[in-house]
């Protein structure tokens, strides 16, 4: 991912002006999609798209809602920012990078979970992430698995100007990992597992060590929400009827996971160990509390600061704060730009059983 697949040229301004939203037509619509890649708090989608469920809840509001996965992470978000996707699961820094420094409006409607080990630093015959020094790191570049080097770095009185930033898809990198010239990967689960069960590799920093900075997301298209509002509620009643049975310990509970697992390329043992690097937010009420915490716009700065710092924010940003995002707490930047919402308001809804 290269600074130019970041940011929304003159001709993908114009592809997204082509691709807007019916609604911003004026005409209704019925028929919506959300796009969504492999990694262990967006499996939930698939199962939920195979056991019906999110077709339950479009029926409900009379609208039918397409999952579809993305092979490349990346690349679905950049879908989404270029109008092909009414939404798409993503993290909250690349929710800023993408569409919203890409001038689309964009929604959290959904906060699932944030990373609490899944996102982390692999490295081949060393032990340390001091050891990193003078490494080439695989990654996808402009991504939280940059985000969560920079931190790491951080952590050991390093900086990127002591190692070498190398861009690979996350398609790629486990093969690319098993080559004899790469010896630094930084990553997410799925891969980052597989990675760090090879031989000789060890994980030397993950997001444990920064928990509630990687969240991750379901982000639709703030104008769409708007004028079709069941397209929300559809998700959000999908969403937490899938998250009821991935909780429950019984038979229910056990199918459901162990399909998820081997959508996403591993057993159920897998697949509950990334379970367990990962802070789930099963129930609405939680994830509402976290929503609207004043650690979110805290966060939000953080990750502004680093975005600002990286070029990601675009060529017209002359600061961390030229983007706007609204939190419940607070308002993070400017105002008058306000690109990325976390709105609590639909998860509330289930919470109060108004779905």
């Amino acid at each position: 991912m290269t600074r130019l697949m970041m940011k929304i040229t003159g001709l993908c301004a114009l592809i997204v002006a082509l691709a807007l939203p019916t609604s911003a037509l004026g005409a209704e619509r019925s028929q919506f999609s959300i796009a969504w890649s492999i990694y262990v708090g967006w499996m939930p989608w698939d199962y939920g798209a195979n056991a019906g469920i999110v077709k339950k809840w479009a029926d409900k509001y009379g609208i039918e809602i397409d999952v579809v996965q993305i092979n490349d992470y990346v690349e679905s978000i950049n879908q989404y920012t270029a109008g092909q996707f009414d939404g798409c699961a993503m993290t909250n820094m690349d929710a800023l990078t993408i569409p919203a420094a890409g001038g689309v409006d964009s929604t959290a409607l959904i906060i699932g979970d944030f990373s609490n080990g899944n996102d982390g630093v692999v490295l081949k015959g060393k032990q340390s992430l001091a050891d990193i020094k003078g490494q080439s790191v695989n990654l996808v570049e402009l991504s939280v698995s940059h985000y969560l080097l920079a931190r790491g770095l951080e952590t050991v009185g390093l900086a990127e100007r002591d190692i070498k930033v190398v861009n690979t898809s996350d398609a790629d990198m486990v093969a690319v990992y098993g080559t004899d010239s790469v010896t630094a990967v930084t990553t997410w689960n799925p891969l980052l597992s597989e990675i760090a069960a090879m031989p000789n590799s060890h994980r030397v920093f993950d997001s444990s060590q920064i928990p509630g900075e990687i969240i991750d997301l379901l982000v639709v298209n703030t104008e769409t929400l708007q004028a079709y509002p069941q397209f929300g509620k559809a998700l959000v009643g999908a969403w937490y009827e899938i998250m009821e049975r991935m909780a429950a310990q019984d038979a229910i509970g056990i199918e459901a996971r162990t399909q998820m697992a081997g959508a996403s390329g591993t057993d159920l043992a897998g697949y509950e160990a990334q379970l367990d690097s990962t802070r789930m937010f099963y129930r609405a009420a939680d994830a509402v509390a976290f929503n609207n915490s004043a650690e979110l716009v805290k966060t939000m700065e953080y990750v502004a600061g680093f975005s600002f710092d990286h070029g990601l924010l675009g060529d017209s940003a002359a600061d961390a704060g030229f983007i706007g995002v609204a939190m419940p707490a607070g308002t993070f930047g400017d105002k008058n730009n306000i690109k990325l919402r976390f709105d609590n308001s639909y998860m509330q809804m289930a919470v109060d059983g108004k779905l």
